[in-house]
């Protein structure tokens, strides 16, 4: 039984020393002897744990798919309206890339590794259709394009990302994203234009 808890211990210790490696320099970058370092185990730890660099990326995006698909599987079931659901979908991704490593890791590895056993997005792009498929009969205008909806959706969430990644990189920090993506939605939601017919 001890020995089991030890495993476990020395488990987690990589997968987050490993999540910190790729959010921070990705995949190709990231290195197993830093990764061993960091969490202040041996390579033969590690390696015995995972053999290659690959297996331990896939823990990584285990470790913050499940953190997203826990998020995802709380707003699903909602009965507020879709759009509503839709928007807090969004706002708790920010809120997790913000603060979990695991998740930021995951969006990258995903993004650095088209090929990934398990992609990032499968955890919430599917959700977001569901409710666009559903606001789009329940309440928004008859003419909105749920098409572009989707794509304005992703674009936040990866866009969302990418601003973390930034202020990480230039200030050390990462906290404001859910607030300022909250602020982009209400933008989209009132309009900005004086003439809403005026052609792009």
């Amino acid at each position: 039984m001890v020995k089991q808890q030890r495993a476990a211990r020395t488990r987690e210790a990589l997968v987050q020393a490993a999540a910190a490696a790729f959010d921070l320099v990705g995949y190709e970058a990231a290195s197993l002897a830093h990764v061993s370092k960091s969490a202040g185990i041996s390579m033969g730890a590690l390696t015995f744990h995972f053999p290659t660099k690959e297996t331990l990326a896939t823990a990584v995006r285990v470790r913050g798919a499940s953190a997203t698909r826990a998020a995802t599987e709380r707003l699903r079931h909602r009965t507020e309206r879709p759009l509503r659901t839709l928007i807090d979908l969004t706002l708790e991704l920010a809120r997790l890339l913000d603060e979990d490593v695991a998740v930021r890791a995951a969006a990258r590895l995903t993004r650095e590794c088209p090929r990934s056993p398990v992609p990032w997005t499968d955890e919430w792009l599917p959700t977001v259709k569901t409710l666009l498929a559903r606001a789009a009969k329940e309440e928004l205008r008859p003419d909105a394009d749920t098409d572009a909806l989707l794509v304005l959706t992703t674009h936040l969430v990866t866009g969302t990302e990418s601003g973390i990644r930034r202020r990480l990189l230039v200030a050390g920090e990462q906290h404001g994203a859910r607030e300022e993506l909250g602020r982009v939605w209400q933008l989209v939601l009132s309009g900005v234009s004086r003439d809403p017919d005026a052609p792009l």
